[in-house]
């Protein structure tokens, strides 16, 4: 995670809580409506953070279906952008991963520890989207490597060749990364360390 001043999270309330207000976009149909809200509403049971409907909030999420799967990092003020496009990012562990980088966290493999853990293949990454890998100065909250979050890019994330590694785990190149089922249990944990939940 990036976030090291408190202007990038989102504020707590004086009951404890992190409310944030979202809206979703009309074009969803009802089935993806409810893995949206699924996701959105995972976050309830297991941390601090509650989403609502917005009603006229000024600093708020729109899950709207842009040109890809993405969020801002932490947040950004007024309506900002979770994108998720109706064409390949409709899924409830998709929705988590981008609601990760919306409360302030960065992806796994980009740790400032990462190197310890994984190997990152650069002749076999796309140039431009070469920037998903570069390692970033974090915050990570005193927990350890997680190769089962749902922030960690798969094996062959952004490859130029069908099926050819981008990230090798190391010293266990057999280890699982990169799944999509729903956050870990690290995941939760460095959510509610970084809230205070």
């Amino acid at each position: 995670m990036k976030c090291w001043s408190q202007s990038c999270l989102w504020p707590k309330s004086s009951n404890g809580l992190v409310v944030i207000p979202y809206t979703i976009s009309n074009v969803y149909d009802d089935w993806e409506r409810q893995i949206i809200e699924n996701a959105i509403q995972s976050f309830h049971s297991t941390t601090c953070i509650r989403f609502v409907p917005r009603t006229n909030e000024y600093d708020y999420i729109m899950v709207e279906n842009g040109d890809g799967c993405y969020s801002s990092l932490g947040k950004e003020g007024y309506g900002q952008v979770l994108s998720i496009n109706r064409q390949g990012c409709v899924y409830y562990g998709v929705v988590q991963h981008e609601i990760m980088h919306a409360l302030g966290f960065q992806h796994e493999q980009t740790r400032s520890d990462r190197d310890y853990y994984v190997r990152i293949n650069w002749e076999n990454i796309y140039s431009d989207m070469a920037f998903n890998f570069y390692l970033q100065d974090t915050n990570n909250l005193n927990t350890p490597y997680d190769y089962g979050s749902i922030m960690h890019y798969g094996r062959t994330a952004f490859s130029m060749y069908n099926g050819v590694e981008t990230i090798t785990p190391i010293p266990d190149p057999y280890v699982q990364i990169g799944q999509r089922d729903g956050m870990s249990y690290w995941d939760i944990q460095r959510v509610n360390l970084l809230y205070g939940c």
